[in-house]
């Protein structure tokens, strides 16, 4: 049940959308899962009209599919999906970097710094939550020190689509054997303001992770799908 005390100055609606896109974002709702409105409605502790306005938003954004005389079902995610978006968030996150590394401030490389330790002391604890978590901020973080907010918003829904990706090839460990090391090649040429490397190093760490999926796809989704079945 959600916890209106915390956010009772906000509309009821935007609190039960924000929750269901939330469950959706991180597999709590897996891909091709039925949304009932009652059974929602229940867990959630409000009445169906909210739940409806927010499943209607949430088809909207493309993270429910609605059937006719089927129901609202929480959209299936396919490999060409997952490089769909790799492809997109590899161009603007190398534009992305190398501004961070011309505009990033003393006090935001120290930011920087701390950011990047988080990422690899949650990657040593084994925490999945809590690397994909530090790994957000991260990137987050390089987009903030671009200082353009035109890119900022257009990273910004595409890293909200990654999020469910991240869910899933995080399941596999060898993925993070590589990915502190090619972190750190990012920090390395922002902190030294290098902009070509910076583009560089940004781009080939999501060609590597599109890589990554093209190859073992199949594998994490049928891992996933008998995890959730």
């Amino acid at each position: 049940m959600l916890n209106f005390d915390l956010q009772n100055h906000r509309p009821l609606r935007e609190i039960v959308y924000e929750e269901l896109k939330r469950q959706i974002l991180v597999g709590e709702i897996a891909p091709g899962t039925r949304m009932m409105e009652v059974d929602l409605a229940d867990e959630m502790g409000v009445s169906r009209t909210p739940v409806r306005e927010a499943i209607r938003k949430l088809e909207k954004e493309g993270l429910v599919t609605i059937e006719p005389r089927r129901g609202a079902y929480a959209s299936d995610i396919s490999i060409k999906d997952m490089l769909d978006v790799l492809e997109v968030r590899q161009t603007l996150e190398g534009m992305a970097a190398s501004l961070a590394a011309r505009k990033v401030t003393e006090e935001e490389k120290r930011d920087f710094i701390k950011a990047s330790k988080a990422y690899n002391d949650a990657v040593a604890s084994g925490n999945t939550d809590e690397i994909i978590k530090c790994d957000e901020l991260f990137h987050q973080l390089i987009v903030n020190y671009s200082d353009n907010k035109t890119l900022e918003t257009l990273l910004s829904q595409v890293q909200e689509l990654a999020l469910r990706f991240r869910y899933i090839y995080y399941d596999d460990f060898s993925r993070y054997e590589r990915m502190p090391r090619e972190h750190e090649e990012i920090e390395e040429a922002i902190l030294s303001g290098d902009t070509a490397k910076a583009k560089v190093v940004a781009e080939n760490h999501v060609a590597n992770l599109k890589e990554f999926v093209a190859v073992h796809g199949k594998s994490l989704f049928k891992v996933r799908n008998d995890e959730t079945h």
